[in-house]
């Protein structure tokens, strides 16, 4: 059987045995909106549990937009260009709009980078700029939460009359869907907030995992980060596997968010009866899969479905290579998973990105992991604490021989964007 899993901006083509295949795993096919912009324009008007922008623009002098960075395929152009209408419309003087790319702790998008993110037009024509994550002087300190975090949130969003949000809604590995008030934390969040919110206490939660948010510690806290920032809109979209817009929910911050995750869970849920020995996967293409930093999220998606003692095979372009300097320098100083679990386990450790190698250990505890890429050399990955293999079709056909004529192959084409299930789903 060829698949064509997900991979940079062009796909890679696998021929895998037709008798061996569970799925391919993919989202459910729900049709695109026929008329994304009067869908948007009605959103604005009539939101969820929200007066219509327009409304909550009147005498506001200044704005802060938050977009996410170049990470995520939104469509920002398609989103701001109605928005920024109204805003104007509404008295809110173009010069005193900031559109604010939510970085986290990712690097900045500048150059043509940014003009692939908001388009030409809006990039000439309005103040869009970059959070800093490690600026702390940059950021506004709101309290401590009860769980003990320090919350430090951008200047420019805190100062701001109006506070919209925009995004994605699609699973994410810790915070169980992205959007809403991701883009607050860990968008706009000094490290100093996101370390401890993305720390061990944290994340080693069962239910800090995708597709969860009732009793999510992840979920819970930055969304009690993100009211005391406080959040006057947001617009958010879901996305089918062409990456044409699905839906479109704007309005309140956690009411209009709920409702796209209500939507979107019923998309990205595939069910398989049992686990498989083997997961094809992939990181989602571009841009997701550009660094190995990113491309974990493919694997922490094949978690649920595969075996313990299993392998799971990732196909990622890994075109910018393995990340930031700091999540680098983690492989270097210890020689193997177990050794860095321990010593983040500790009290007196910490190294900015610590938080997705530790998501990467929790697939390490039950399966095998290889990859293939033209990103990086075999010699890098394989210090990496994955395998790196030639391709998916040489892995597959080691893996076959490992587990033998009744293993089974599960594959995932768009990896993280779709959630697998073992078993019966809940309605």
């Amino acid at each position: 059987m060829r698949i064509t899993l997900d991979y940079g901006k062009t796909g890679l083509d696998v021929e895998l045995p037709d008798d061996r295949i569970v799925g391919p795993l993919e989202l459910r096919e729900v049709p695109p909106l026929t008329n994304p912009a009067a869908r948007l324009s009605e959103a604005l008007k009539q939101p969820t549990h929200s007066p219509a922008l327009s409304t909550l623009a009147r005498n506001k002098k200044s704005a802060c937009i938050l977009i996410c960075d170049i990470t995520r395929p939104v469509p920002n152009e398609f989103l701001l260009t109605p928005m920024l209408e109204t805003l104007e419309e509404s008295g809110v003087p173009r010069e005193d709009i900031t559109i604010l790319i939510a970085t986290g702790l990712h690097r900045p998008n500048e150059g043509d980078e940014l003009v692939e993110l908001v388009g030409a037009r809006i990039a000439a024509k309005y103040r869009v700029e970059n959070h800093l994550g490690k600026e702390l002087s940059e950021h506004v300190y709101l309290g401590t939460t009860p769980k003990n975090v320090p919350v430090w949130i951008d200047r420019r969003y805190c100062t701001a009359e109006l506070k919209i949000a925009t995004g994605l809604i699609e699973p994410h590995l810790m915070a169980g869907y992205s959007g809403g008030r991701k883009l607050i934390c860990p968008g706009i969040a000094a490290l100093e907030t996101v370390k401890v919110w993305h720390g061990p206490s944290f994340l080693e939660h069962p239910r800090a995992d995708a597709g969860f948010l009732e009793g999510n510690p992840v979920h819970e806290e930055n969304t009690r980060i993100a009211r005391m920032a406080g959040c006057d809109f947001i617009v958010n979209v879901t996305l089918d596997k062409h990456r044409r817009i699905t839906s479109i929910h704007a309005g309140d911050m956690e009411a209009a968010f709920l409702e796209g995750v209500n939507f979107v869970e019923k998309v990205v849920k595939a069910r398989i009866p049992e686990p498989c020995d083997i997961v094809v996967t992939s990181s989602a293409g571009y841009p997701l899969d550009t660094t190995f930093y990113q491309s974990i999220k493919g694997l922490t998606g094949a978690l649920p479905i595969v075996k313990d003692g299993g392998t799971i095979i990732l196909a990622a372009s890994l075109s910018e290579g393995i990340g930031g300097p700091e999540f680098q320098s983690l492989f270097r100083e210890h020689a193997n998973i177990d050794v860095f679990m321990k010593r983040i386990l500790g009290k007196d450790y910490f190294v900015l990105d610590q938080w997705q190698l530790e998501e990467m250990a929790k697939v390490l505890r039950k399966a095998k992991v290889k990859y293939v890429s033209d990103g990086l050399s075999a010699e890098t990955l394989n210090s990496l604490y994955v395998e790196a293999v030639p391709s998916v079709e040489h892995a597959v056909a080691e893996a076959l021989d490992e587990y033998g004529p009744e293993a089974r192959i599960a594959v995932i084409p768009k990896g993280p964007y779709v959630l697998p299930v073992v078993g019966v789903m809940a309605s």
